[in-house]
């Protein structure tokens, strides 16, 4: 079966859900679905660009960020990096809205922590235009300190309240989309996650486009236009792209033939297959595995 869209994040401290990944091109640390990984979470999260710029969509819309600008992801929204400096490094800050609430059916919950998160938001740009922006990249820059240095007692609390903080000043400037325009564009991204869905758990095997468009009941042409505006290329090429990313790991990790390998990930015919991948990477699958064992 494929890789899923949700990610469960695993928590150094189950006591403490709080999590910085780093990300580059090549790794994530911890490990976790980083750099040009198509993905969602229940998690809230912060992504600062700490090295070079980077393109991050949501939803189909392209963000781009340079160094020291960040953006906030609401919970649930399908996300992913597609472009990335070369030696470009960005930092996730995940942490769950309980973290913001206190405690159960707080006022702090009821008032600032739920309106905001089961609202139609579904990003925000921190790009350091304003006075209230500059105040959270600056705070973002600190915690990403608290998690690198050697964990002091009671670096919890330093960074739980930052994140406080930060998010107080949030939610102090800026306001909800229209419920409207807003419903459609959830309602986008949830019928977009059901086609990926299908496509990650079925790739292996033969799949027409009426039945990715039958996983969220829509005609042939909706699914189309689905895949084209919100991530930009038909559902032929993101199967093909889907296909070639499985490969590639397969091609790392096992002795599996080429042969194989095309079968494994759902192409009929080798040929097709190896023509395929040199278009996508620029190169045979048979060097790209032999350069990684280099």
């Amino acid at each position: 079966m494929g890789k899923q869209l949700y990610e469960a994040i695993q928590f150094p401290d189950e006591t403490f859900p709080y999590i910085m990944y780093k990300h580059t091109i090549h790794r994530s640390i911890p490990e976790g679905r980083g750099f040009n990984d198509l993905h969602w979470h229940e998690e809230l999260q912060i992504t600062l660009a700490t090295k070079g710029n980077l393109t991050i969509q949501i939803n189909g819309i392209d963000y781009h960020l340079h160094t020291g600008q960040a953006i906030f992801i609401n919970k649930s929204v399908l996300h992913i990096v597609t472009h990335l400096t070369a030696e470009g490094e960005y930092v996730s800050f995940n942490f769950p809205e309980k973290l913001l609430a206190f405690y159960s059916d707080s006022a702090m919950e009821k008032n600032y922590v739920l309106p905001i998160t089961n609202s139609y938001l579904l990003s925000c740009e921190i790009k350091g235009d304003t006075e209230w922006q500059k105040q959270i990249l600056n705070i973002l820059w600190s915690m990403k300190k608290e998690f690198e240095i050697n964990k002091s007692w009671g670096w919890q609390y330093e960074v739980s309240i930052k994140t406080v903080q930060l998010w107080l000043i949030l939610i102090s400037n800026i306001s909800l989309p229209s419920e409207e325009s807003s419903k459609h564009n959830r309602l986008k991204q949830e019928r977009l996650q059901l086609m990926l869905s299908f496509i990650h758990q079925n790739y292996s095997n033969p799949i027409t486009l009426k039945e990715i468009a039958d996983a969220a009941h829509l005609s042939v042409s909706e699914c189309t236009r689905s895949f084209k505006t919100s991530i930009h290329m038909t559902p032929y090429s993101y199967l093909v792209k889907y296909r070639i990313n499985k490969s590639c790991e397969l091609l790392k990790s096992t002795e599996y033939t080429i042969t194989e390998i095309a079968s494994r990930v759902g192409f009929n015919h080798v040929n097709h297959f190896i023509q395929a991948f040199k278009k996508d990477l620029e190169l045979t699958p048979k060097e790209f595995r032999k350069m990684r064992t280099e």
